[in-house]
């Protein structure tokens, strides 16, 4: 490694990619610092320095990448963090740091799925009524408010700390967070007798039991599209990720190949 590896390289995590890439880049030794946006009590936390809360916007970000020294900035947020994505591309902007986008590529649809994409919750909860009246309700404790008006269906919600009201009326929440396995997703969507899921397109492993055990029973799914993100340079794998971070450090060092 160069001395510019002690520069500390910023990636905007909280997803398992994001842990991935700090636990390789510690083992390479290069400095990493992992920003977690707080919003859950108790996180799974990454290898390495980590910071917590907010950045005050792209200016606010910007002003911090000058006084750490960063040398390149990995956002490995999740897919839908539109805020954080958005403050990313113009703090980079803004300060000539380079930035990298690290995205899971989204679901696909297989044989034997029923899915129907909706463009927003919005979108998803107007969909609602005519796909079924017990809804299994997997798309985190924000944005719930879509689904409070929807007093005809019942609510299976799963979140991982409690979330904020308005809440549908007819609800019941569990805690939990994955991964989950087919079978035990099977066993909730028969115990609960689900006859719909709704989730964000969100990718990976994590969470795919559910589209798995929707998939067996014969249920729809409403899948939320991913939002838009700003046009920057985006890979779609951890091993990527670190070779365009060593091309960032100019380093020859083959461990970080």
């Amino acid at each position: 490694m160069t001395d510019r590896s002690r520069q500390p390289v910023l990636v905007l995590g909280g997803t398992s990619e994001a842990r991935a890439l700090a636990a390789a880049l510690e083992r390479y030794g290069v400095r990493v610092i992992s920003s977690l946006a707080g919003r859950v009590k108790k996180p799974r936390l990454p290898e390495g320095e980590v910071r917590i809360g907010g950045f005050g916007g792209p200016e606010g970000l910007a002003a911090w990448l000058r006084t750490e020294g960063v040398v390149a900035v990995v956002d490995a947020t999740h897919p839908f963090a539109e805020r954080i994505g958005a403050s990313a591309a113009g703090a980079a902007e803004a300060t000539g740091v380079p930035l990298l986008r690290l995205e899971r590529a989204g679901w696909q649809a297989g044989a034997g799925d029923d899915w129907r994409w909706a463009d927003s919750l919005d979108d998803a909860a107007r969909m609602l009524p005519e796909l079924g009246t017990r809804v299994f309700l997997t798309t985190g404790r924000q944005g719930l408010a879509a689904f409070a008006h929807l007093s005809d269906v019942w609510f299976l919600i799963r979140c991982v700390d409690p979330p904020d009201p308005p809440l549908p009326p007819r609800a019941e929440v569990i805690l939990d967070r994955g991964p989950y396995t087919a079978e035990g997703e099977l066993a909730l969507m028969r115990e609960h007798r689900i006859d719909v899921v709704v989730t964000k397109d969100s990718g990976g492993s994590y969470t795919e039991a559910k589209l798995t055990a929707a998939r067996e029973l014969g249920r729809p799914v409403v899948v939320v599209r991913r939002p838009p993100r700003p046009a920057v340079t985006t890979v779609g794998t951890v091993a990527d990720a670190l070779e365009w971070i060593r091309s960032e450090l100019g380093t020859t060092d083959q461990k970080a190949r």
